[in-house]
């Protein structure tokens, strides 16, 4: 997908909402099976599976002309807001929670579907292994005059132009999401 703006999913054969609607049902399978049947092992695979599974959101201002980013704490980088759905079957829920927590602002608008999707690795710290994310990501838009708030996810909140939040040295997949543009 090109970035003019658009919040149309991204096509690889398939719509956004087709993909939506398969990645809900893959979920829904991870726990249609209550576990009974299942090895010790086989549970522990699907554990790990859905541990796995992120949502994240880029908050945009209310006149699109800026993205609010959080310098993580833990990794160091600047990045959207987002976490691990912990079991919740609702990616687009997660994100907008992990949004709320993270910035203190309450979007006005989310898309209904994901714009992109990212599997990213997560480097080992004390306490916690090499692991992988694989994220579900929406755009989202503050209301006017809305104040973030600073979360202990985060070092610093900075309102950036896509130009500047480029120049800081964003990975390539929150660069795929600036440069979608605001949700129209």
């Amino acid at each position: 997908m090109s970035g003019e703006g658009s919040a149309e999913p991204p096509s690889e054969g398939r719509s956004g909402a087709d993909a939506a609607l398969e990645l809900e049902r893959a979920r829904a399978c991870l726990r249609a099976n209550p576990g009974t049947d299942l090895s010790d092992l086989q549970r522990g695979f699907r554990d790990q599976i859905d541990g796995f599974l992120t949502a994240s959101c880029l908050l945009w201002s209310h006149d699109g002309a800026r993205v609010l980013l959080h310098h993580h704490r833990k990794l160091g980088l600047w990045l959207q807001f987002g976490g691990h759905c912990d079991g919740e079957g609702d990616t687009r829920e997660v994100a907008l929670r992990e949004t709320v927590e993270e910035s203190g602002i309450a979007p006005s608008a989310l898309t209904e579907t994901p714009v992109d999707f990212d599997i990213h690795t997560i480097p080992a710290r004390p306490g916690e292994p090499e692991h992988v994310h694989l994220d579900v990501r929406y755009l989202a838009v503050a209301p006017q005059g809305a104040r973030e708030a600073l979360s202990e996810e985060s070092l610093a909140l900075a309102w950036l132009t896509p130009t500047e939040a480029l120049e800081r040295g964003v990975d390539e997949s929150l660069r795929r999401m600036i440069l979608l543009g605001p949700p129209r």
